[in-house]
């Protein structure tokens, strides 16, 4: 299949607002449908006169070939699709780049850790561990964001508390607030999963990941079990621009989902 294609327009069936600033589109084909997503995986999103963005797929629905994108209003495009309503017609491109390799988890236990809208991304993983649970073993949900307020899936949050342990840490209390304060990585010492059979991943600021990723190695787990979603200035999804270059990969391409032990040297150098 060409990685050069027309966008396929897609319906706005529901919208659900999850921040101040972000909302969850629910999108069903209004014609032809594209192939099969994976979690981790992304469409190019197409608000029609405005522009198009990159964003992950945050849940799939295979038997209606739905699609639920959670965006972020941050610029023009974005901004656009946040103020769509049920009946509004958008176009995608995909599925583009890697996703998360749930079959090296198999028999493992599952630990997913976001950081603000890095969330959405790990959302889909979390429904497949749910949904089969003699393929996996236990599941952690570590979620780390600015204020309470800035939390997405609340609601979901405290549904995956009855089939997983889920730690939530905020950077900043707002009142009412009764929960952990600081950054994720403080929530690592809570895991109740075993360092020698645990696969783990990663989405959230660059940052985040970095000293993440290094306190789960400090703890016994090593790089390779490690999967982390990078990301660059998408602009194409096929390969061409080279905006998205992180040393020799092209993330829309060799990503966004990579392992760790392999960008672990590309992410320390601050230029890249």
């Amino acid at each position: 299949m060409s990685r050069v294609m027309p966008p396929l327009p897609y319906r706005v069936t529901a919208t659900h607002p999850e921040t101040a600033d972000a909302v969850s589109l629910e999108l069903l084909p209004a014609a032809a449908a594209l192939p099969r997503f994976r979690p981790g995986q992304f469409a190019m999103v197409y608000a029609f006169g405005v522009g198009e963005v990159p964003i992950s797929v945050s849940a799939i629905r295979h038997q209606d070939g739905a699609l639920v994108h959670t965006v972020r209003a941050v610029g023009a495009v974005s901004g656009a699709l946040c103020r769509l309503r049920p009946g509004d017609v958008v176009g995608l491109r995909g599925p583009y780049g890697t996703g998360w390799d749930l079959d090296s988890a198999a028999g493992a236990d599952v630990l997913v850790i976001a950081g603000g809208i890095g969330l959405a991304p790990l959302r889909p993983v979390v429904h497949q561990v749910l949904d089969r649970p003699r393929r996996y073993g236990r599941l952690g949900v570590l979620v780390g964001a600015r204020t309470a307020e800035d939390l997405l899936y609340r609601d979901e949050l405290r549904h995956w508390r009855t089939s997983a342990q889920v730690e939530v840490t905020v950077d900043r209390p707002t009142p009412g607030w009764q929960g952990t304060v600081g950054v994720v990585t403080g929530l690592l010492d809570r895991s109740e999963l075993r360092a020698e059979n645990t696969c783990a991943l990663l989405c959230g600021p660059e940052v985040m990941i970095r000293h993440t990723a290094q306190a789960l190695i400090a703890r016994g787990l090593p790089a390779h079990r490690i999967q982390v979603s990078l990301e660059r200035n998408m602009r194409c999804g096929t390969g061409h621009c080279g905006h998205c270059q992180l040393g020799p990969l092209l993330l829309c391409l060799d990503g966004p989902v990579v392992d760790y032990a392999g960008s672990q040297p590309l992410l320390a150098v601050r230029e890249l």
